[in-house]
């Protein structure tokens, strides 16, 4: 697995990360089986995947207790990235607690879920305002000095905030939504993280499903998706027109949609890394040979016109 550098200065891990959020149940709903999760973390790491994304508001604490069964005895081979903040109730977001007393309190509980002494990545999931950006940051960079944390990281936050996040502490990484059906970060966002030489680590790759080939209009009532306005009456049914461009470029190519989803975010950079929700082991090889995968420049450009910035219409992942 070829490796990425995070920050300038930050350590090496696996260009391919593994997000373990849908192991556990967050928006309501059951977990993952937890014996082929556990095997899927651990074969994930046998093939030197070893970015582990995972928060502790996920399942109420549940992910981390699973991550912290599968690196068990294996601590070395695994590097944990956790964010922090957000408040559910019951399947339902409540808000946000940034709060510099209830960043120490998080923070001791997912070391004792996680089974270890130190967090490789810690990050709040966003940054709301409700706090300055200087005491949350400054609470972490604490946490750095006292041993508990290795290094800084921030999510879903615009330029401005990354900026004054970074001249507070060095930010190690970013993890932000990116897809070719998300590319409004490349305004500003993209390239201020590149000027501070800090990693990107991409999640949402397939655009909540949308980019995999597999959906269609319209969604059943159940289906979590329908909290997004991308896939809500006329928009899903416009926006799969969009994803029969990358349909076909997948068929004459002999790989899925969705592999070819997430090429395209990882030849963005090498600064930038796909971060692949899965919860079941065959979904590894697929997902793997995605970060083989090569495009011509006239593929690139079929790609990017599609796709443009507006292309999808409705509302984006973090504005639903």
């Amino acid at each position: 697995m070829t490796q990425i550098k995070l920050g300038n200065n930050g350590p090496l891990v696996s260009k391919l990360g593994l997000g373990c959020m849908r192991m556990s149940p967050v928006w309501g709903g059951a977990a993952s089986d937890e014996t082929e999760s556990i095997a899927t973390i651990q074969m994930a790491l046998d093939n030197g995947i070893n970015f582990l994304n995972t928060g502790d508001f996920y399942g109420a604490g549940h992910n981390e207790l699973l991550v912290g069964k599968a690196i068990k005895g294996r601590r070395d081979d695994a590097f944990i990235s956790v964010k922090f903040g957000a408040i559910f109730y019951n399947g339902q977001w409540l808000g946000l607690d940034l709060r510099p007393i209830a960043i120490k309190n998080f923070i001791n509980y997912s070391l004792v879920r996680l089974g270890i002494d130190t967090i490789d990545l810690y990050q709040p999931c966003r940054l709301d305002g409700s706090i300055p950006v200087e005491d949350v940051i400054g609470t972490i960079a604490d946490l750095i000095k006292e041993g508990k944390v290795r290094h800084l990281g921030v999510s879903e936050i615009t330029a401005e905030q990354l900026r004054k996040a970074n001249s507070v502490y060095p930010v190690t990484a970013l993890e932000i939504g990116y897809s070719l059906a998300d590319r409004q970060i490349e305004t500003d966002l993209l390239p201020a993280a590149k000027e501070l030489g800090i990693a990107v680590v991409a999640f949402a790759n397939t655009a909540e499903g949308l980019l995999t080939g597999d959906m269609k209009a319209p969604l059943a009532k159940g289906d979590y998706q329908n909290h997004f306005t991308r896939f809500q009456g006329d928009n899903l049914v416009k926006n799969l027109e969009k994803v029969e461009v990358l349909k076909q470029m997948a068929q004459e190519k002999g790989f899925t949609p969705a592999q070819l989803a997430i090429a395209w975010v990882n030849t963005q950079g090498g600064h930038i890394m796909p971060l692949v929700s899965m919860s079941r082991r065959k979904r590894l090889p697929e997902n793997m040979q995605a970060m083989e995968i090569a495009f011509t420049p006239a593929e690139m450009d079929m790609l990017n016109n599609s796709f443009a910035q507006g292309a999808i219409l409705g509302g984006t992942y973090l504005q639903r």
